[in-house]
C-alpha cells in the first residue's frame, strides 16, 4: 500500500485551500530516492459547514492518476470469478471443517455446503472440484450460499433432456417397483419405467429388476412436473433394428421359420423370429374352430410356422400354423356321403343353423328347416348349445366347395306320410299347447305333428282379447281335426268344435222377444257386453241400457233384458233393458182397457137383466132411474176424488169418465119408456121397480169402487194369471217356451206336477229330445215348482236371484 501523507496537528485550525486540479504522486523507483508528496492547493476560498469536502484529510495519502487507478483496479478483478446465481458453476474443496465443506468458487467470499451432499463421491478430501448449485450471492449476513444436491439434480435433468432430444443413453437404477412398471433413478431424478419398456418380450416378475443398474432412453418428459418416462425396450429394439431389416429382406412368402411364442392375444399369438415380431391369427392356427389360442399354444412355445405374408414397409408379417398339415377335406374319409350317418360336436351356432364339426376342419351345418318334422318355428340358438354332441344323417356333400348339409329328422321316419291315416278330419285328439299368438294357439298332437286353433274357435259362446284368457303354454287342450294341408304341413284345428253347436238349442232359449235376467260385464260409449243365463254373452247398445229412472245401467248390475236380435250364423244376440219397461208398460195399460172393457159389458147387462123383469115402463120407473142415475154420480164423484190421489195413471181417469156415459146410454131407453107409459103406472108397481133398480145401481156402484183396486193389480196380472190348459211354467228359472213345450208334452202342465218329479227325471225326458239339452240344469225346477204351487211368489223370486240368472 502506499504511505499515506501526515499533517502537521497545527493544520487542523488552519483552513485548507481546495486545490482546482489533481497532482499526481510519481512513483519512486528503487534507485530514487523518496520524495514527500507534492501538495498543491488552489485559491482559498471561504465555504459553509455543508460545503466541507470531506475528501480532505488531516493525514498523508498517495492520490493515484485516473489511468494508474483503472489499471490496478483491473489487475484486483481478474483475481475473482463471475458468479451468477441460479447457474451450477465448479468449485474447489479448499478445506473441511466439522460437518461443513468450504467451497472456493473464486469470488470474493467462500461458501459452505454440508458434507452429507457429497456422499456419493467416493474419497472426498480437500482439492477435489465439484459442481455446486449458486442460489445467492449474498444472504441476510452476506454469505454466499450453494448447493450440491440442486446442483446434482439439475445436470440429472440436463441429461435427461438431451436424451429425450438426441436419443442419448442414460444410466439409471432401479430401486422400487410401483404399479405397471418401476422407479428408476436417473443421476438423483426418478423416473417411471413402463412394465411394457423393459424388454421385448412380456416380463411378468417385476422384482427380478430391483437394485439393477441399465441403460435406458428417455421417451417422454414433462417440464412443468419435472418428470420423464424412460424405455429399456428401446435400446434393445435400436440394436435388432439392423438385425430385422435383414432379415425381413430375406423373407419369402411360404417360407418356414421357426418362432417363439411371447404373448398371447384373443385375436392370435406373437411369434418372436429372431429379433422381428410376426402375428399368428387365431384362425390360421387349427384348421379346426378354437376359441382361444391358448387352447393349442403357450408362452415360450417354440413351433414352426410359414410366412403368408409380409409388410416391409410396416414391418409387418403374418403367420401361419395350420397351412403346414394338409386341409382336413382334402383327406376326408369316402365313407361319409350323401344318406351316411356322421356324429359330431356343435362348434358354432348361428340364427338360421348350427355347425357340426365332424372332424378338426370338415364341417356341416344343420338349418333350423332340419330339426324336427313340426312346421312350428325353431329358435337355432334355444335348441342348440355349443358342446353338444348329436348323430345327424348327410343330405348333401360337396368336396370342392367343402360344404355339407346335414339333418337330424331325417333320422326319424316323416310323421306326415299317413297322416289321413291317424288324424283323419273330425276325429277328436288332445294336443299341448305350445305357443301363444294374438290370432290363436299352436297345439302339438305328437313330435312333428301340430297344428292352430284359431282365437274364434276357443269357445262357442265367449270371445277372448287374447288366447292366454282361455289357456296357457303346456296345457293339455281337447281338438278337432278341421282341415289338412298336407303340402304345407299344416293342421287346422277347433277347440269348440268339441262340443255340439249350443247356438242351436239358444235358439230355442232366447228366442226375439224373450225376457232374461242379465249381469252387465263391462260397458263403453257404445253399449254394454252383459252375461245371459248358461254363460252366454251379448250386446246392449247405450239407449237400451236406460233404466226406469233414466239413468244407464252399470257394471255389476243384474237387470231384466229383453232379446231384440238373435243371430246364429253371427252368433250374436243383441238385448234392450228400455223395450222390457216399454212392454211391461204396454201390457198393463192393455189389462186396465181390458177390464174397463168388462166392466162396462157387466153393467149393460145388468141393466138389461133389471129391465127384462118389469114391463110397462111407468111414471115410476122414471123415478127409479132417476134414483139410480143420481147413485152412479155419486159413485163417480167418489172414484175422481180417489183418481186425484193418484196422478201417474192418467188414462184411469179418463176411462173412468167414459163410464157414467155407458150408464147413461144404458138408461136413456128405460126413460123414453117411462114417458109413454108414465099414465098407466100404478103405486104397487112404482115401489117394486124402485127397489129393483137400487140392487142394480148398488152393484153397479160396487164394482165401479172396484176398478181402481183391479187397475193397480195389472201390471202384475200377466206375471201371475196361469194359462187356462196349466200353469205359466216359463216363471221357473231355466225354462223357456221350447223347453215348456217338451214338459207339456211329457205331460207335466202344472207346478204341482212339475213340483213331483226329481231333477234326473227332468232331465232323462230333456235328453230324449236330443244331446243339445245337455246343457240344461233342471236340479233346482222341483224346488222352484213346489214355491210356485204354495203360491210363495215373494220366496220364489229369492230363490231366482241365488242362482244369478243360471250362472249357478
Amino acid at each position: 500500500m502506499s504511505e499515506e501523507t501526515n499533517l502537521p496537528e497545527e493544520s487542523l485550525e488552519t483552513p485548507i485551500q481546495e486545490t482546482t486540479e489533481t497532482i499526481t504522486e510519481e512513483v519512486a523507483t528503487p534507485e530514487a530516492p523518496k520524495e514527500e508528496p507534492k501538495i498543491t492547493t488552489g485559491p482559498e476560498v471561504s465555504t459553509a459547514h455543508d460545503d466541507f469536502d470531506w475528501s480532505i484529510s488531516n493525514r498523508h495519502q498517495y492520490i493515484y492518476a485516473k489511468d494508474e487507478f483503472e489499471r490496478l483496479e483491473a489487475l484486483y478483478e481478474k483475481t475473482l470469478g463471475a458468479v451468477n446465481e441460479n447457474e451450477v458453476i465448479k468449485a474447489r474443496v479448499s478445506q473441511i471443517t466439522g460437518g461443513d465443506a468450504v467451497l472456493d468458487i473464486n469470488f470474493k467470499s467462500d461458501g459452505l455446503v454440508s458434507v452429507s451432499e457429497f456422499k456419493d463421491i467416493d474419497g472426498f478430501k480437500i482439492g477435489d472440484e465439484v459442481d455446486v448449485y449458486v442460489e445467492r450471492q449474498e444472504d441476510e449476513r452476506g454469505q454466499l450460499v450453494l448447493s450440491r444436491r440442486k446442483a446434482k439434480l439439475l445436470k440429472a435433468w440436463e441429461r435427461l433432456v438431451d436424451s429425450f432430444n438426441n436419443g442419448t443413453i442414460i444410466n439409471g437404477t432401479v430401486i422400487s417397483k410401483t404399479k405397471g412398471g418401476l422407479i428408476v433413478d436417473a443421476g438423483g431424478l426418478e423416473t417411471f419405467l413402463p412394465g411394457s419398456q423393459i424388454d421385448i418380450k412380456q416380463i411378468i416378475d417385476y422384482d427380478q429388476f430391483v437394485g439393477k443398474t441399465m441403460e435406458f432412453k428417455v421417451v417422454k418428459i414433462n417440464e412443468n412436473i419435472k418428470n420423464a418416462v424412460v424405455s429399456h425396450k428401446a435400446l434393445i429394439e435400436s440394436d435388432l433394428a439392423e438385425q430385422r431389416e435383414a432379415i425381413i429382406s430375406g423373407l419369402e412368402k411360404g417360407q418356414v421359420l421357426e418362432g417363439v411364442v411371447k404373448n398371447i392375444t384373443d385375436f392370435g399369438a406373437f411369434m418372436d423370429l429372431g429379433g422381428v415380431d410376426g402375428l399368428l391369427y387365431i384362425t390360421d392356427i387349427s384348421w379346426g374352430r378354437i376359441n382361444h389360442p391358448s387352447e393349442v399354444l403357450e408362452i415360450n412355445q417354440k413351433v414352426h410356422v410359414v410366412v403368408l405374408d409380409f409388410d416391409e414397409n410396416k414391418k409387418r408379417i403374418s403367420l401361419g400354423l395350420k397351412q403346414l398339415q394338409p386341409h382336413p377335406w382334402d383327406v376326408v374319409s369316402d365313407t361319409i356321403k350323401e344318406g351316411s350317418i356322421v356324429k359330431g360336436k356343435i362348434v358354432n351356432v348361428e340364427d338360421y343353423g348350427a355347425f357340426l364339426e365332424i372332424t378338426p376342419g370338415v364341417e356341416g351345418l344343420i338349418h333350423v328347416s332340419e330339426v324336427s318334422w313340426s312346421n312350428q318355428p325353431i329358435h337355432a340358438r334355444d335348441y342348440f348349445t355349443v358342446g353338444q354332441e348329436y348323430e345327424t344323417k348327410v343330405v348333401t356333400i360337396d368336396r370342392e366347395e367343402r360344404k355339407m348339409s346335414l339333418s337330424l329328422k331325417q333320422l326319424t321316419p316323416d310323421p306326415w306320410g299317413e297322416i289321413e291315416q291317424k288324424y283323419p278330419v273330425g276325429s277328436k285328439h288332445v294336443g299341448r299347447v305350445q305357443n301363444l299368438t294374438p290370432y290363436g294357439v299352436f297345439v302339438e298332437l305328437q313330435d312333428g305333428i301340430g297344428g292352430m286353433v284359431h282365437i274364434s274357435d276357443l269357445s262357442w259362446t265367449k270371445r277372448f282379447a287374447h288366447p292366454s284368457e282361455f289357456t296357457k303354454v303346456g296345457a293339455d287342450l281337447p281338438v278337432m281335426i278341421l282341415d289338412i294341408d298336407r303340402e304345407n304341413r299344416k293342421l287346422s284345428l277347433g277347440h269348440k268344435h268339441v262340443e255340439e253347436n249350443p247356438w242351436d238349442t239358444f235358439e230355442n232359449v232366447f228366442p226375439v222377444g224373450s225376457y232374461h235376467e242379465a249381469t252387465v260385464m263391462k260397458r263403453d260409449d257404445k253399449g254394454a257386453i252383459v252375461q245371459l243365463p248358461y254363460g252366454l254373452e251379448a250386446f246392449a247398445p247405450s239407449r237400451h241400457l236406460r233404466k226406469e229412472n233414466g239413468k244407464l245401467a252399470e257394471v255389476d248390475e243384474t237387470l231384466t233384458f229383453k232379446v231384440i236380435e238373435f243371430n246364429r250364423d253371427d252368433k250374436r244376440i243383441m238385448v234392450s233393458h228400455l223395450r222390457y219397461l216399454e212392454d211391461i208398460q204396454r201390457e198393463a195399460e192393455e189389462v186396465v182397457k181390458d177390464d174397463r172393457r168388462k166392466q162396462g159389458q157387466e153393467i149393460k147387462q145388468a141393466v138389461k137383466e133389471q129391465q127384462g123383469k118389469y114391463e110397462p115402463t111407468t111414471l115410476g120407473d122414471m123415478a127409479m132411474f132417476s134414483q139410480l142415475k143420481e147413485q152412479l154420480a155419486d159413485a163417480k164423484g167418489k172414484k175422481a176424488v180417489k183418481d186425484a190421489k193418484d196422478a201417474k195413471d192418467a188414462e184411469v181417469a179418463a176411462t173412468e169418465e167414459s163410464t157414467p156415459e155407458v150408464v147413461e146410454e144404458t138408461t136413456s131407453p128405460a126413460v123414453k119408456e117411462t114417458t109413454a107409459a108414465e099414465e098407466v103406472a100404478t103405486p104397487e108397481m112404482e115401489q117394486e121397480i124402485s127397489s129393483a133398480n137400487e140392487e142394480v145401481a148398488e152393484e153397479a156402484a160396487s164394482e165401479i169402487e172396484a176398478a181402481p183396486a183391479k187397475e193397480e193389480k195389472a201390471p202384475k196380472a200377466k206375471a201371475a194369471k196361469a194359462k187356462s190348459d196349466g200353469d205359466d211354467l216359463k216363471i221357473i228359472e231355466g225354462i223357456g217356451p221350447k223347453i215348456e213345450e217338451i214338459l207339456h208334452a211329457a205331460g207335466i202342465d202344472s207346478f204341482a206336477t212339475l213340483a213331483s218329479k226329481t231333477g234326473d227325471e227332468i232331465r232323462e225326458i230333456l235328453l230324449a229330445q236330443g244331446s243339445r239339452f245337455k246343457m240344461f240344469d233342471p236340479t233346482t225346477w222341483p224346488e222352484q215348482s213346489a214355491l210356485a204351487a204354495d203360491g210363495k211368489m215373494d220366496e220364489l223370486q229369492v230363490l231366482k236371484d241365488s242362482l244369478q240368472g243360471g250362472k249357478k
